[in-house]
């Protein structure tokens, strides 16, 4: 393995062939030679609510806690996960991304954040995207992502409708510059 993108932002290219990740941005939360995890970042959840997850929990929303639940990927779709800042740990649970982001995937965060003790930054999603050893950078090697740095600001506090084009800009792409197919002059 060449490098570990564990932390990096990937962002999908127009033509990668899979409808579920169209537009998307995925948060690398960890990567080796084992394969790959990570969470869409910018796909809100239909007809999902913190508040509706936290009621199927039994967990009182004491706090008011009022984050959009987002589509993280196609695996364990019925399954949280929580990308946050580092200022929450839950014992033996929470996996350190680096400096700026964690994940937490069990129950008690949710708790936390419900009763206003959670990180001072969170992202719920549900479900997880996942690569097999050496799938992602097949699927970069044959253009079907770009790589971007995880920016905090962004990942927590972006516009979801915006953070593909956000993201792009970024890293200086213009995204009416990419196509899905070779055009004609």
């Amino acid at each position: 393995m060449e490098h570990d993108l564990t932390g990096q932002l990937l962002i999908a290219m127009p033509g990668m062939g899979d409808p579920r990740f169209d537009h998307s941005v995925v948060y690398l939360c960890a990567h080796s030679e084992q394969g790959a995890m990570g969470l869409m970042i910018n796909k809100p959840a239909p007809s999902v609510s913190l508040g509706d997850m936290l009621e199927r929990l039994e967990i009182e929303n004491s706090a008011g806690a009022r984050h959009i639940v987002h589509f993280g990927g196609p695996v364990e779709m019925a399954r949280g996960f929580v990308l946050h800042s580092t200022d929450y740990q839950s014992e033996g649970s929470t996996l350190m991304v680096d400096d700026h982001f964690s994940m937490t995937g069990t129950v008690d965060i949710l708790e936390s954040i419900a009763n206003g003790t959670g990180p001072s930054r969170a992202m719920v999603a549900l479900g997880y995207a996942g690569w097999g050893p050496g799938q992602i950078e097949d699927e970069m090697a044959a253009n079907g992502w770009l790589l971007a740095p995880a920016v905090p600001d962004l990942v927590f506090d972006g516009a979801d409708e915006t953070k593909w084009i956000d993201v792009l800009k970024q890293i200086g792409i213009d995204p009416i510059m990419l196509s899905a197919s070779a055009g004609r002059a």
